[in-house]
């Protein structure tokens, strides 16, 4: 039985943080400890109580609870307690003799370190032991992979959407537009760069600036593809928030871009905040002129001056006309686009050096034409990749073309931080069909627009109706409508078919739902801007749901915007928007990634009014409705007056008046396509999406999840920090918190939860929770584990015939690492690497010749009591083995430094050279980022050289 004495020093096996314990009292079996470092007391079981008497040894060095240090010499014992003989060290006082009982012996002591925690008597599993090693192994390996922070995302792997996020979140402080075409996938782009950055410590503080009608998606986008947690501000939060400064509150925030452009007060605590990147979604509202910008382009500009990373989203780009989309270029470098008629200028340049690269990718061997081309853009320099496409072997053509080629893109003048995929570029989109519906114009609306000289009413004529006919006791107007009956009908005859409703106003949509309520008991949702986001969130999710949801919902404008009902495919558009860009919003709801069936497009109109000119402008002049139109814009600016005049009410236009503008726009279409196509666009889509294949990205993201092996170290982990887990189905686990936890564990609610390790089986079952590598479930657990010292320690039984019984192994794990700014991301170059030496009695190093596996599998665990004996027993020999251990991985760390500095000096060097020649021929570079690499290097290189090695764990072993 262990023998306590009242004022002997114990420490608690499973409560280390209450520092040393000091014994009260001895009633028969129980003995009471009093924990003066936190003022807690105890009560345990003399025969199984988790206690280990501390008692120092000559060598140690102690603190006494005044503070003062003193290297051990001798230790007395009498009457079961311990005093203490040595020299002060440090101070003053520093080698005077000095007496030290154990009940002066400081209270805060603990034993972290590995050899204090093994010769005090903390053992832990040999479980744990080797989860703390296979942990360091798993933490290496994430840190150095070069696509750490694209791999945790809960998305399809989709190539132009990598490639965006390798290209763009690699940089320092990235300032680019994201312009892909509607339902490309712009948010999740974006959300790939703010993970990487996050992960990677590019960056730490973000601000995210979108319509007040698509927080809450992003909110919950954020969230569950990504695990990032961004905060919602709004006044009411402002005004709750515990510091002066809101925005100083949290470290990741979204708000709707009209909180900061109305409000100058929070505005300015924005503008007092440090942040490293500002995302700005729907950035096609920021209207700009030199004379007046809107209030909207004005906040973004002071912000985008004050914060060094920019993300601008558009799928529509130029839908402001020419000087807004110029503006946005200007909001992501100033420096470079200063002047709006030098930049239209550049852009008619961009076509021959399109047709430059289109030779490239179109010819084996180049002619003497194309090759005097490619000569006058890139100098005679380029002669000798020319030769090598001519002449060489298959690999050394393909090495010199992408040369080649890249060094053509360098000189396109957005290519830099403007990206813009399309659906023909990528291509695996299905089609759209569009059926146009003639209705009757009914003689009371006839009447009401008689009056109206605006074209607005003309378009929507419900609106003339309601403002003009004033009768008492007047029908609502969608009695009088045609359109309400044929939607009826539509929607009876395509049964229980989601089917999408898009129309102009608000009031319409409401009147319209009342409509389907009243006449036909059609289940519909309506989606408006002056519902809440939370009633516009439950509106969207009543529609979705596939087996009691709404079957049709009715959306305003907005509904264009942002919101992906991509499992619909009906889309009825009620009435037509004045400019093709809102058009192909609308259509982009559902014609996006995750569409599986061709789009049937339907549009009643009523003949005779504007809505009949301008379906058939669309249909025929633009053919929008059959396809996407990039060129709408762009033929938009150039008809839309003589347009806008033929649906003039009082103009009376009929079809056949507008048949000379829809072949002039049909002409206009053809030649605009084909001038994108063969320049600026032609351009963009190769840059946008790469010019090789990006399947080794994703075979190597594929390779990196690596779910089994992730699944069997969860299991290990979970059981490890005493968290239930048992299988659920294939790949996936329920998790819930166990009764013998030791601390509570990141992420684990306190009802459970189920997990799935296989990304198809995420993308089914939003409902599980998707665990890879990159999840903080992952990723804050093995932090916990690692900075804490569970499996530190151990010491087990070796069975092996080839050993005789007796032989003792010591096992211990080293870590080199270096500390630095997150933003230097020296872990890149020398994340925290464990080094294994294994030394046996003639104090060699087996480490090489004896794997870990291998030799963890013939390990045995040993009873703690037993353990303990053996520790204090061998204490000396221990000492040496760890001595010589110690020299091994000393002689070990600098190949591992220098290894690491090259690599950063050649990572960097590189790149700046890259830079510098790029900025040569394209002032997109900018100095900054130079700069920062420049600095990077040299400041990374200092706190390399500075490495230290510490012990990470000891084990052990002795063979019987």
């Amino acid at each position: 039985m262990t023998s306590f004495v009242p004022g002997q020093r114990w420490i608690s096996d499973t409560e280390t943080e209450q520092g040393l314990g000091t014994v009260l009292t001895l009633e028969g079996r129980m003995v009471t400890l009093l924990f003066p470092a936190t003022g807690e007391t105890r009560l345990y079981s003399v025969n199984n109580c988790p206690l280990t008497r501390v008692q120092f040894n000559p060598g140690d060095k102690v603190e006494s609870h005044e503070g003062w240090i003193m290297t051990v010499t001798d230790v007395i014992e009498s009457n079961g307690l311990l005093t203490y003989k040595g020299m002060i060290s440090g101070g003053p006082s520093d080698g005077q003799p000095e007496v030290l009982p154990e009940s002066g012996l400081g209270n805060f002591i603990r034993f972290n370190k590995p050899q204090d925690r093994m010769l005090a008597g903390q053992i832990d599993q040999n479980s744990n032991f080797s989860l703390r090693y296979k942990t360091l192994q798993h933490n290496h390996k994430l840190k150095r992979s070069p696509l750490r922070g694209l791999v945790g995302a809960r998305t399809s792997l989709i190539p132009h959407q990598l490639h965006i996020a390798r290209e763009v979140s690699g940089r320092h402080a990235p300032r680019v537009m994201l312009a892909d075409e509607v339902g490309m996938g712009k948010t999740i782009e974006a959300g790939l760069i703010l993970h990487q950055q996050l992960v990677t410590g590019r960056a730490s503080r973000i601000l995210i600036l979108v319509p007040e009608s698509l927080q809450h998606q992003w909110l919950v986008e954020m969230l569950r593809r990504f695990n990032l947690h961004f905060s919602l501000f709004d006044e009411e939060r402002c005004r709750n928030a515990d510091d002066d400064n809101p925005f100083n509150t949290e470290q990741l925030i979204l708000c709707s871009l009209g909180f900061l452009s109305n409000n100058a007060e929070r505005f300015e605590q924005a503008m007092q905040t440090d942040w490293d990147l500002l995302v700005v979604d729907e950035a096609h509202h920021l209207v700009w002129d030199e004379e007046s910008p809107s209030a909207e382009y004005c906040t973004v500009e002071q912000l985008s001056r004050h914060i060094p990373g920019l993300l601008l989203l558009t799928a529509t780009p130029e839908q402001m006309g020419p000087e807004s989309h110029f503006a946005r270029l200007r909001l992501l470098d100033p420096d470079r686009f200063h002047d709006l008629k030098a930049y239209q200028g550049e852009e008619k340049t961009y076509e021959p050096v399109a047709e430059a690269v289109q030779e490239l990718l179109e010819n084996d061997r180049l002619p003497e034409t194309a090759q005097n081309h490619l000569i006058s853009f890139l100098g005679a320099e380029c002669q000798n990749l020319i030769d090598n496409i001519n002449m060489g072997d298959e690999e050394l053509r393909s090495s010199s073309r992408n040369r080649l080629l890249r060094s053509l893109l360098d000189r396109h003048g957005t290519g830099r931080i403007l990206f813009r995929n399309t659906r023909a570029a990528v291509g695996g989109f299905p089609g759209r069909v569009v059926q146009g519906y003639p209705q009757a114009l009914p003689e009371l609306y006839q009447i009401a627009l008689e009056e109206e000289t605006e074209i607005r009413s003309s378009l929507y004529p419900e609106l003339a109706y309601q403002s003009r006919i004033t009768v008492d006791d007047m029908d609502p107007w969608w009695k009088v409508d045609p359109r309400t009956d044929w939607l009826i009908n539509l929607l009876k005859l395509l049964k229980k078919q989601k089917v999408l409703v898009i129309c102009a106003n608000a009031n319409t949509a409401l009147d319209l739902e009342d409509a389907l309520r009243i006449t036909s008991g059609i289940p519909a949702a309506v989606f408006h801007e002056n519902m809440s986001i939370v009633e516009r969130d439950r509106a969207a999710a009543w529609f979705a749901d596939e087996e009691y949801g709404a079957q049709v919902l009715i959306c305003s404008e907005i509904g264009s915007e942002g919101r992906n009902f991509q499992f619909a495919h009906h889309l009825v558009l009620f009435d037509l928007p004045s400019h093709p860009d809102l058009l192909e919003q609308r259509i982009g709801r559902l014609d996006r990634i995750g569409q599986t069936e061709t789009i049937k497009i339907h549009v009643p109109y009523i003949t005779g009014t504007s809505q009949e000119l301008l379906f058939h402008w669309y249909d025929r002049g633009l053919d929008a409705f059959a396809d996407t139109c990039p060129s709408g814009s762009m033929v938009f600016e150039k008809h839309g007056e003589q347009l806008q005049a033929l649906l003039q009410p009082e103009s009376n236009a009929s079809l056949e008046d507008i048949e000379p503008l829809i072949s002039e726009t049909a002409a206009l279409n053809s030649e605009v396509k084909e001038h994108l196509h063969n320049g600026r666009d032609r351009l963009l889509e190769i840059n946008s999406r790469g010019l090789s294949s990006n399947e080794d990205m994703i075979n190597d993201i594929e390779e990196q999840e690596e779910p089994r092996q992730l699944k069997r170290y969860m299991e290990k982990l979970f059981e490890g920090f005493g968290v239930e887990s048992e299988d659920h189905s294939k790949h996936c686990l329920v998790i819930r918190p166990g009764s013998h936890m030791v601390t509570s564990f990141p992420m684990l609610s306190a009802d459970g939860m189920t997990v799935t390790f296989d990304r198809e089986m995420a993308l089914s079952r939003e409902d599980i929770h998707f665990l890879t590598w990159e999840h903080p479930m992952v990723s804050d657990s093995m932090e916990m584990l690692l900075t804490s010292d569970m499996g530190n320690t151990s010491v087990a039984l070796l069975k092996n015939k080839a050993l005789k019984p007796g032989t003792m192994l010591l096992e211990a794990i080293y870590v080199v690492e270096s500390s630095g700014d997150r933003r230097l991301q020296l872990d890149r170059y020398l994340p925290a690497t464990p080094i294994r030496c294994l030394i046996d009695p003639g104090m060699n190093n087996l480490a090489t010749r004896v794997a870990f596996d291998t030799l963890n599998a013939q390990l045995q665990p040993i009873k703690k009591g037993m353990a303990k004996k053996l520790v204090k027993a061998q204490r000396e020999p221990i000492l040496k083995m760890l001595e010589r251990a110690e020299g091994y991985a000393k002689d070990a760390v600098q190949p591992i430094v220098s290894e690491a500095c090259s690599a950063l000096l050649a990572a960097v060097t590189e790149e700046i050279k890259r830079l510098a020649a790029l900025k040569a021929v394209n002032p997109n570079v900018r100095d900054e980022e130079i700069e920062h690499l420049k600095n990077q290097a040299a400041t990374g290189h200092q706190c390399l050289q500075n490495a230290m090695l510490r012990l990470d764990g000891l084990r052990l072993m002795i063979a019987g």
